[in-house]
Parts: structure tokens; sequence; C-alpha cells
């Protein structure tokens, strides 16, 4: 049985990992779904908005690799994705943007079996990575991006 002190600072540990996701711009949530289930949602999610831009540009499978190099772990996926209407002019006029875009979304399984999904918040990219580029992000932009990886997140993980 578990004592009262353990399971206190489970908690804390718990809350200390989830506001450090806040703080670092990270928006995560967990999934009802296996880890590949919850990207075949992603994607599918942004394809669903292919008429408006969006597109899959790949997959990177860390557990895949590191089994390759005779390591072993939990499954790590990040999904490449992004908007090239959208994208593209930013980086026309701050070419260093390409090495941050296009987004990505980690979709992982913790040692508890729990299966998440790990993005950028739109805030994060406005505030963060788009000014150490020079470049600005207007407040209806950054709204509207939040929009969409909130949508396609929740159709992923519920």
């Amino acid at each position: 049985m578990l004592s009262r002190n353990t399971i206190v600072a489970g908690i804390l540990v718990a809350m200390s990992s989830s506001q450090a996701f806040a703080d670092s711009g990270l928006v995560t949530k967990q999934s009802k779904h296996t880890v590949q289930e919850t990207i075949e949602k992603f994607e599918a999610a942004i394809k669903s908005k292919t008429p408006g831009g969006w597109m899959i540009f790949g997959r990177i499978d860390h557990a895949s690799a590191a089994k390759e190099a005779g390591l072993e772990m939990r499954p790590r996926t990040v999904v490449i994705f992004g908007n090239p209407k959208a994208g593209t002019p930013p980086m026309m006029k701050g070419a260093t943007l390409a090495i941050d875009l296009p987004m990505k979304a980690l979709v992982w399984q913790d040692d508890q079996d729990k299966v998440w999904l790990t993005y950028n918040s739109s805030e994060y990219g406005a505030k963060q990575i788009f000014p150490r580029h020079g470049l600005n992000v207007p407040d209806d932009a950054a709204k509207m991006l939040e929009k969409f990886l909130a949508d396609a997140s929740d159709q992923a993980t519920q």
C-alpha cells in the first residue's frame, strides 16, 4: 500500500512537471488512444485542413532510431506539419525561421503507459520563436493558430 507521503510526493512531481510544460510554452494533452492511433488522428486532423494549405511533412520515430542503435526507448514520434501558404512569407523575410518551421507535435508514452501529445503553443511561437528571427506575429494570427492547434490536438486525443 502506498504511504500518504509517497502519494503527496507523486502529486507534487506531477504538478511541477505540468508547470514546467506550461512555463516552457509546451501544451501537453493526455490521449485516450494508443500512440499509433493518436498519431493517425492528429495527422487526419491536419490533413482535413488541406484546402487551407495545411500538410504533413513527415514523421521522426525516435524509438525506432534508438532500437537501431541497440537502445530501447518508449514511443516518441514527432509529427512535422505546417502550412506553406502561411509559413513561406515570413521565412522569406527571415531565412533563419526555417530552423523552427515547420511546426512539430510529439506523441509519446510515459513510464505508466499513458499516451501524450505535446506541441509548442502559438503564444510561445509569437512571443519567442518568431521574435528571435526578427519577425512579429499579429495577435489575431496567433489566436487563429491556437484555435487550430487546440482543435487538431483535441481530435487526436479525445
